[in-house]
């Protein structure tokens, strides 16, 4: 697991927009930030670029000294990205989207006790993506996404829309990842996911304002609009 990730002058425009304006942060081990925004304001682009899946226009993300923008093969093995989308391939069941991500002892190990048991995947292995529930799409997600034990997870909107049995799934499989020193990010919109936070932020504007997790929900409100 990552003892530090620095997230440092993040930048990204879009032709004249501005959507980040030189975000940076820090995270430890054993931690989970909460980068709370409004749709549009530029959290999914974020996540984006610290998963690669997109190009900033400038700064620097890095694990333990190490930059996951120079070092791909280091990124790869240190963050798990699961965006608000669903990166499964719709015509093949859980176990098959699976095997794309793990070696089949692998699989049937984590399946007995491990994370994707733990997810509740156990439970609808034979089961077609495009037949499945959101709540299935995302527990699913998750377990392809942190198949190669990453020590950095990004979740985009991770509950948002879920039934209460799925959503507490997966908030008990974050909390654990967290105990034994993973790094969680979480961009949301729902303040719900605050008291999950071991340190929030504020998405506005581009910049990135520092906010205290117990700020009552009305003045967390003002500071959204």
């Amino acid at each position: 697991m990552q003892k530090l990730v620095k997230i440092s002058d993040i930048r990204k425009k879009y032709g004249k927009k501005t959507v980040l304006d030189g975000v940076s942060f820090e995270a430890s081990g054993g931690s989970i930030t909460g980068i709370l925004g409004v749709n549009g304001s530029g959290k999914s682009t974020l996540l984006g670029i610290l998963s690669g899946v997109l190009k900033s226009d400038g700064g620097d993300f890095t694990a333990d000294g190490v930059s996951l923008f120079k070092d791909r093969a280091a990124r790869d093995r240190t963050v798990g990205f699961i965006p608000q989308g669903t990166p499964l391939i719709e015509e093949l069941t859980a176990r098959d989207n699976l095997l794309l991500w793990y070696k089949k002892e692998d699989m049937e190990k984590e399946l007995e006790g491990g994370v994707l048991k733990m997810l509740g995947i156990d439970e609808f292995l034979g089961v077609r993506v495009s037949r499945m529930s959101g709540g299935m799409k995302k527990r699913l997600s998750i377990g392809c996404a942190v198949a190669n034990r990453p020590g950095v997870i990004l979740l985009d909107e991770p509950t948002s829309a879920l039934d209460i049995i799925c959503r507490e799934a997966i908030i008990d499989y974050l909390l654990k990842f967290r105990d034994a020193g993973g790094i969680v990010l979480i961009a949301t919109h729902d303040t719900r996911e605050i008291g999950l936070c071991d340190s929030l932020y504020v998405l506005k504007g581009g910049r990135l304002i520092e906010t205290d997790r117990n700020i009552p929900p009305e003045e967390l409100t003002e500071m959204l609009k």
